[in-house]
């Protein structure tokens, strides 16, 4: 004998159950689908505004770049034809993409391949100007940056750099700083780590 609910009409609970699991499995689906490729520059700029740069290319195509640095971890490049009809659409800090980097290569080909840097630092003993970009995480640590090391304007080497927590004060759950060691009497903060 299945038990019944008087509230469903009768639809027996085991019924009940499946259906909710079932619409919540499917709705699932719709907000985790990736997103489609934009087909015209028109649509690429209603749905993400204005570009960080636009690229000449030789051939007669532009390319949009949307740049998410300093914080992002992802530089979306759209080639549009002269129609205005997209070519195609690619993250430039995919790994595939962060491996085109060749000794030799300058600056501006650098900039044009992998997007907007995040920051620059010169290192006056060894020469080297080092390009960063915040990158996928797919190692120790809280993050990865990619590092492109340039003497004289060209290309000599990449480098990888994972960020680890920093030791010292930080704001705690009252709005304050206080030490990187654990009181007794102050639990660590969910939404701040020792960081």
């Amino acid at each position: 004998m299945a038990m019944t609910n008087s509230k469903t009409g009768g639809l027996p609970w085991l019924a009940m159950l499946l259906a909710v699991l079932g619409a919540l499995s499917l709705s699932a689906c719709v907000t985790y689908a990736p997103p489609r490729p934009f087909t015209t520059e028109a649509e690429t700029l209603a749905a993400k505004g204005e570009p960080t740069r636009r690229w000449q290319d030789g051939d007669g195509t532009h390319t949009l770049e949307y740049a998410t640095q300093p914080n992002g971890r992802s530089c979306l490049m759209v080639q549009v034809d002269q129609g205005g009809i997209v070519l195609r659409q690619w993250n430039a800090l995919s790994e595939e993409n962060l491996a085109r980097v060749q000794r030799g290569m300058t600056r501006e080909e650098v900039d044009r391949l992998l997007g907007q840097h995040r920051s620059e630092q010169v290192f006056k003993q060894s020469g080297e100007e080092v390009w960063d970009w915040n990158v996928r995480n797919d190692g120790p640590g809280v993050g990865t940056l990619f590092n492109v090391h340039f003497i004289d304007g060209k290309v000599v080497r990449t480098s990888q750099t994972y960020l680890y927590p920093r030791e010292g004060p930080y704001f705690g759950p009252w709005g304050y700083p206080y030490p990187y060691y654990r009181h007794p009497f102050f639990p660590p903060h969910p939404f701040f780590p020792y960081w």
